[in-house]
């Protein structure tokens, strides 16, 4: 009966022990300080150097601040009826404008076109990938003035001036004409190679993630490889990606500043809104309440298009949504 007994209780399974709750606690509290440890510095540099600032000058916008950050005069919406007023900075956002208007569908479209060359290649893939992301690097101050100094250079020794001299064109002051379009071919040509190459990568990842099984049914439904199957299948399935990059595109036209500033040095006409708010804080005048309530201005227009954009592009909806 013992041996019978003894085989029995070693025959029946063994429940499992579940962790004590000291356990549980202290894995708990060790995935929260690993969380801290390696988020605490980026929050406290996001809340110094990014949200401090800009309440900072949201509060300078509704005071008289000339020479001082610190300033105790309050003067209401006076500092904002001066910058909507003022011709240079409303010009500013037409400059603007006119730039987004420009760079935004050109990078797309170049960005986009790059993209299905990279990914339609049998060889050498790595490589061209690497070719054309690897101006992304540069510095936008070095590439404006590599552009201003030897690619659009106005004397005779300038590249792009030697090549057209092959054809027996006259010299083009390029940067020195006020006039369009000399000065925008510029500008638009140093933001197509500074940063086509990182939005080619962006549509390069949602290529890849295409289904295979689509083109393949498209196949056997007689669709047209080419033209018809990136109509219809191709484009569709980048509408997510797509959208991402013309509202990323858009803030970045609204922030340009370093090609305008190295490019156009201290002209008054063709100043992007960050210039003009520039010269306006930091000028002689040092007007930072006037140059802080455009800050503002520009931020709220900033968000305003993007959500608009956002909205009718159909922007973080899901596919039954759209």
């Amino acid at each position: 009966m013992g041996r019978r007994t003894d085989s029995a209780m070693s025959s029946t399974p063994s429940t499992p022990t579940t962790p004590s709750t000291s356990s549980t606690r202290k894995g708990v509290r060790g995935s929260t300080l690993s969380f801290w440890i390696f988020t605490g510095p980026f929050l406290v540099g996001l809340v110094v150097f990014v949200y401090i600032p800009i309440g900072w000058s949201a509060w300078l916008s509704f005071f008289e601040a000339r020479y001082t950050v610190t300033p105790d005069k309050f003067i209401g919406f006076d500092n904002y009826k001066l910058m909507l007023t003022n011709g240079d900075f409303t010009g500013s956002l037409v400059t603007f404008t006119v730039f987004a208007a420009i760079i935004v569908p050109v990078t797309w479209a170049l960005s986009l076109g790059l993209a299905l060359m990279v990914h339609r290649l049998r060889f050498m893939k790595a490589f061209f990938r690497s070719v054309f992301f690897l101006p992304t690097a540069c510095s936008f101050v070095a590439a404006s003035l590599i552009w201003k100094m030897s690619v659009f250079s106005g004397v005779r020794f300038g590249m792009m001036n030697t090549v057209l001299g092959w054809f027996g064109v006259e010299n083009i002051a390029w940067l020195a004409d006020p006039n369009p379009p000399w000065y925008w071919l510029v500008i638009v040509t140093v933001r197509l190679w500074l940063q086509a190459g990182f939005y080619m990568i962006l549509f390069l990842a949602a290529l890849q993630n295409i289904p295979p099984v689509l083109y393949e049914a498209a196949a056997i439904d007689g669709a047209r490889p080419g033209w018809q199957t990136f109509r219809h299948i191709t484009l569709p399935q980048l509408r997510a990606t797509s959208t991402a990059v013309i509202l990323l595109l858009l803030v970045a036209a609204y922030q340009a500043f370093d090609e305008f500033f190295n490019l156009l040095a201290k002209t008054t006409w063709g100043r992007p809104p960050l210039v003009e708010l520039y010269y306006t804080a930091l000028g002689d005048d040092q007007d930072y309440g006037a140059g802080s309530a455009g800050a503002v201005i520009l931020t709220l227009l900033i968000c305003m298009v993007t959500l608009l954009q956002g909205r009718f592009l159909g922007f973080g909806k899901g596919e039954d949504a759209r």
